[in-house]
């Protein structure tokens, strides 16, 4: 077929009208995180999204189960992470190296959160994984008003006294590192097949003395607010002792004699994001000063920036390491909360 041509005038039409019709808009980028609970709050959000013109979709896990499900079943670009927990993202390729050189505000850091080979769990084979963000102890949290004295132990949520009063923390790791910390176990972070049947009874019978297991630092202030707690696992630290105290809670905070475990929350980048780029900017823009400092100030949780009042305690902290085996551990909590006697394990 010959080719046909267009006359000059309807070249010219054609021309005004595209000219009168607005060209479609660009596609916006779409940055998607998931993170804890303040780390990544609605005005912290729209701040980013207007200096970098893009649209951010935040996803929030309530613990490391849960993080660890949500990484492995949908699409993120950037997530907070612990260090312990950190391991097994960077083991199964989930997770990739960052370059901290091209982060500006990894310069204006803490001393000691500049030097990430002293870190442990962040540098593999030369290649830097996650930037810190983020710490807090897990102490034990009480009731001034019902409790005369300060609980000296994490033993204390066992304590028959307090059945029914006690909020602990819906997890696996957490809480059988906690158990092996109690009984004495040389690595609280590697138990034995003996230690971990003898930490699972533990639970199990925690598990009869509790109110309930909480996953959010604000369900446990509402559950606080609503009936007769005593004690509290600070699984949030700091952060959740601000909450109560902002409810109007009249509560202490402790370490307690055999030590309290503890966790650096990083940024890191998934292997598959679409938007490192962005993801980069987004860690680089959280640590500047006001950004950090507005999550101590709303949350009050460490930040790695500025100096926190008593931030250098000189009291017994478990810095979190990786379980030895977390798919057992998970295993075994599902069958506690689930209701299996002590004498089933």
């Amino acid at each position: 077929m010959a080719p046909r041509f267009l006359s000059l005038a309807a070249i010219a039409a054609i021309a005004l009208i595209g000219a009168l019709c607005p060209a479609p808009a660009a596609a916006q980028d779409i940055l998607r995180i998931l993170a804890w609970a303040g780390y990544a709050d609605a005005d912290t959000v729209r701040e980013f999204e207007i200096r970098h013109g893009a649209a951010v979709e935040v996803t929030y896990a309530n613990s490391d189960d849960d993080l660890w499900y949500k990484i492995n079943s949908a699409a993120y670009d950037v997530f907070a992470v612990n260090t312990a927990e950190l391991q097994r993202y960077i083991d199964r390729h989930l997770v990739q190296a960052l370059d901290p050189g091209r982060l500006a505000n990894h310069a204006r850091q803490l001393p000691r959160f500049r030097d990430l080979n002293a870190i442990p769990g962040l540098v593999r084979q030369g290649q830097v994984f996650a930037i810190p963000y983020t710490y807090a102890e897990m102490g034990l949290i009480y009731n001034r008003k019902t409790m005369a004295e300060a609980p000296r132990s994490m033993a204390a949520m066992w304590d028959p006294a307090y059945r029914g009063r006690v909020l602990a923390f819906n997890t696996s790791n957490h809480n059988f590192s906690l158990v092996g910390l109690l009984l004495g176990a040389a690595d609280p972070f590697r138990l034995s097949d003996r230690e971990l049947a003898t930490a699972a009874r533990e639970l199990a019978k925690l598990r009869r003395n509790v109110l309930t297991f909480y996953s959010t630092a604000e369900e446990a202030v509402e559950l606080f607010t609503r009936h007769d707690v005593a004690l509290v696992f600070g699984n949030y630290g700091n952060q959740q002792l601000k909450a109560l105290r902002d409810a109007g809670a009249d509560v202490g905070y402790v370490i307690p004699q055999e030590g309290a475990l503890a966790w650096l929350d990083c940024w890191a980048i998934t292997r598959n994001t679409g938007n490192p780029d962005l993801a980069a900017q987004w860690i680089d823009y959280t640590l500047e000063p006001a950004v950090s400092e507005r999550l101590s100030i709303r949350h009050g949780l460490a930040n790695t920036v500025t100096v926190q009042p008593g931030g250098e305690t000189r009291q017994k902290l478990v810095w979190l390491e990786p379980v030895a085996n977390p798919e057992l551990q998970k295993r075994l909590w599902d069958r506690i909360i689930s209701g299996e006697p002590p004498e089933a394990f």
